[in-house]
């Protein structure tokens, strides 16, 4: 039986942003976040993303341990302009053994 993700309520465990994979970003994306950390958008861009491997657009880097380069002791530091992508998990997409990583499906497990 598939998990009801219909009440899904983030705790902010960030295991999420520590998956593999990369945070594409759509067309006015960057200017958004950008402007929430008061840099101009070609700094931002230059600082924070990569090209995807399609080439088709950019994607947010990871840091060295493969994190989110946004992701801090506190939980997301632009959550309030995160990525359309990271504002429609688990619904759009979810990683490889959510139900045993994810703080709120550990905490919500499959109905029988």
């Amino acid at each position: 039986m598939s998990m009801d993700i219909s009440e899904f309520k983030c705790l902010g465990c960030g295991a999420c942003c520590r998956q593999e994979g990369y945070v594409r970003l759509e067309k006015n994306e960057p200017d958004i976040i950008a402007a929430f950390l008061h840099m101009d958008v070609l700094n931002f861009i230059e600082t924070y993303t990569r090209v995807t491997r399609d080439r088709r657009c950019l994607a947010l880097i990871d840091k060295a341990n493969g994190e989110c380069i946004f992701l801090n002791s506190k939980g997301c530091r632009i959550n309030g302009v995160k990525p359309r992508q990271c504002r429609e998990f688990p619904v759009s997409w979810r990683f490889r053994d959510f139900e045993n990583i994810c703080a709120w499906a550990i905490n919500n497990p499959k109905k029988s």
